[in-house]
């Protein structure tokens, strides 16, 4: 018994090297959040073995266990090759966009790249840049007549290939201040390019994305799932457009389409604006304000609301890695995940307001995201 009992112990040990070397040689093949998971999960059984206090045999299953369901998530965490695939960005003028039209076409992709201004800086940049493979369409995603436009001019170069993947990234913050202060043109704006232009473009090219069997990817944002002050409009848009993404990943997943949906954190894009654009916000605000709203508000109280720009650009991380990482993982892995959320404190507060109850979210979001910018006149006034 005790030989039977040793050969088993060694043969555990083996299997267990084995498949531990294996899984620790793809941790570093995939890109974003497959690594960060393999470095939860090799700490949840640390935790476990270290609590339970386990013996020598239940130590060496419990780790033949964790190297089994490593090497078998990582199976499915390996990146297809490039292989031409083709790849269309939405939004690519800045920030997001224009960034990973530059990654994915330094990889190999064949990249389509619609931009709000064919003419602009941003699409010179890339034109400039990025290698032939990379083309730059006019594609106003609020515009049907230029989507159609693009689609026609996608369809006559990948043909029968179909499109492997669609990065529906276009966006806009919209009018950053008290959801009551924001006129409604700031709320359907912000549904009409983070969600409806999202949904039209989804729309004209989802029979390509059929014939490939390829991947559907929305950059939402961590607001899309996380209450926060200032940004009503625009997390309603990013919301909605993370719904849509659950329930298009359940139908698409017949035809073989995986769906999955980005929801960053905090990065230093274009979308908070300048100066100028943020006067001209303003002016919208008071302009649709009733006077008993103005008065309760006050104008000192309104105009404080572009601190909240301020603390976006200097708050928010310039490296946009974790973002165009997890893109990758989404466009290539085999078995990509359905959500995604890069940036410091993002998954930890779609956690928090997941799981949490709502006044224990609401007491650490004042702590965590308190952005200032006073009191309302009327909250001001002595009793």
């Amino acid at each position: 018994m005790s030989t039977f009992f040793s050969e088993t112990v060694w043969l555990c040990l083996a299997v267990t090297v084995v498949l531990g070397g294996i899984a620790l040689c793809n941790v570093g093949k995939s890109p974003g959040q497959a690594g960060r998971k393999v470095v939860w999960l090799a700490g949840l059984w640390g935790g476990a073995y270290l609590l339970l206090s386990l013996s020598l045999s239940w130590s060496l299953v419990l780790c033949l266990l964790s190297c089994f369901l490593l090497y078998t998530y990582l199976s499915g965490q390996e990146l297809l090759p490039v292989d031409q695939k083709a790849v269309l960005i939405t939004g690519g003028d800045s920030g997001f966009g224009h960034a990973l039209s530059k990654y994915l076409d330094e990889l190999g992709f064949t990249v389509f790249v619609g931009v709000l201004d064919e003419k602009g800086s941003g699409a010179e940049d890339l034109r400039r840049i990025c290698s032939k493979r990379l083309s730059v369409l006019q594609m106003d995603i609020t515009d049907p007549r230029q989507i159609k436009d693009a689609h026609s001019k996608v369809v006559e170069k990948v043909q029968n290939r179909g499109l492997w993947a669609l990065v529906n990234n276009a966006g806009i913050l919209g009018l950053p201040a008290d959801g009551e202060l924001i006129p409604m043109t700031g709320y359907k704006k912000c549904m009409a390019v983070n969600f409806f232009g999202a949904v039209e473009v989804t729309k004209a090219f989802l029979p390509l994305l059929r014939k490939s069997k390829g991947r559907l990817v929305n950059i939402s944002s961590m607001a899309g799932g996380v209450p926060m002050e200032k940004l009503a409009a625009y997390s309603a848009s990013k919301a909605a457009l993370t719904m849509f993404s659950a329930v298009m990943r359940q139908e698409l997943s017949k035809w073989g389409v995986k769906v999955s949906v980005i929801q960053p954190g905090g990065f230093r894009t274009n979308i908070a604006g300048t100066s100028e654009v943020w006067s001209k916000h303003e002016k919208d605000i008071l302009d649709h304000l009733t006077s008993d709203v103005q008065e309760d508000y006050g104008q000192d109280y309104i105009l404080q609301q572009r601190n909240y720009l301020k603390l976006i650009n200097t708050k928010a991380n310039a490296d946009m890695s974790p973002v165009l990482l997890d893109v990758r993982h989404a466009v290539s892995a085999k078995s990509p995940f359905a959500f995604y959320a890069p940036g410091a404190m993002a998954y930890s507060l779609l956690c928090l307001v997941s799981f949490s109850p709502t006044g224990v979210f609401d007491y650490f979001s004042k702590k965590l995201c308190n952005i200032g910018g006073g009191m309302p006149r009327a909250l001001r006034r002595p009793n």
